[in-house]
């Protein structure tokens, strides 16, 4: 319990992702808080243009239990031009009331975007390098109606936070199930944190690294022809609950992108929930 309670004292660090962007640990949003946040990846892959791809999110804490977040996503490509690419809906359940060894969530999302998708949040199958070299006009033609599902794993030991997710992927109207999983571990720079407001203070500081990558179908299920990723991470949280984070990643495998650098910022509202049932009462 002492380890459960210094966390609680650190700063508010993205919920379900820690100083992550690929792995979600077991932390749920707080009932009644939403976050707003941008995720953002850029890269050049061989034989192709740069690229930014952008994700907005919003995140609510419906129940201790349950954290549901709604995504925008976009893409930009130089002498391309930029589109809309989707919207994605998140849930995630807690499946224990109390913290455990190991902390099971179950995942669940659905995807309404099309093949010009570059916000990379997950890499299942053989997704790779080839899809990021696709022009947009011929890729955005390319209609992906898809539910997601991950088991999301996640542990405290000593400080540390360990995450695992496995990944599964079926198109709604055809396609094989698509596979893939992330792995993460971090901590913070110090555990306990100062009673006086802070922005430099070790404990605001997080440092990680994950793992991520495709896993093949349900009838080539496997390592082969599959790309992966290797990514420190790091976020630095403020006193007033904006959030920073940057992640260079790099491909390991021939049909991986070589480098991917992410980033992102966010900034949450405390019990948005309240204020809002008390606004629309008139106050009281």
């Amino acid at each position: 319990m002492g380890l459960i309670a210094a966390s609680a004292r650190l700063p508010a660090c993205w919920a379900g992702e820690g100083p992550f962007f690929i792995t979600y640990t077991h932390q749920m949003e707080e009932p009644g808080n939403l976050e707003f946040a941008a995720k953002n990846v850029t890269g050049k892959p061989e034989g192709g243009n740069r690229f930014l791809g952008a994700a907005a999110e919003f995140e609510y804490g419906l129940k201790g239990w349950w954290t549901t977040e709604f995504y925008l996503d976009g893409q930009t490509t130089a002498a391309q031009g930029s589109l809309f690419s989707g919207y994605r809906w998140e849930n995630r359940f807690r499946l224990l009331s109390r913290e455990h060894w190991i902390n099971p969530v179950l995942y669940v999302e659905f995807e309404n975007i099309n093949g010009a998708d570059k916000t990379l949040l997950e890499i299942v199958n053989h997704d790779g390098k080839d899809d990021l070299i696709e022009p947009n006009a011929d890729a955005r033609q390319e209609r992906e109606r898809e539910i997601e599902a991950k088991l999301i794993l996640g542990s405290y030991y000593k400080g540390w936070t360990i995450a695992e997710n496995l990944i599964a992927e079926k198109n709604v109207r055809h396609e094989p199930f698509e596979f893939g999983y992330a792995l993460g571990i971090s901590r913070p720079l110090a555990m306990t944190a100062r009673a006086e407001r802070c922005n430099l203070c070790a404990e605001n500081f997080q440092l990680g690294v994950e793992m991520y990558g495709g896993l093949g179908t349900h009838a080539d299920f496997g390592l082969r022809g599959t790309s992966h990723y290797i990514a420190p991470t790091v976020a630095w949280t403020l006193a007033n609950g904006t959030a920073f984070r940057a992640s260079p990643a790099f491909g390991v495998t021939a049909n991986s992108a070589g480098l991917l650098l992410r980033f992102g910022v966010s900034y949450e509202i405390a019990q948005f929930g309240r204020a809002t049932r008390k606004f629309f009462r008139g106050g009281r």
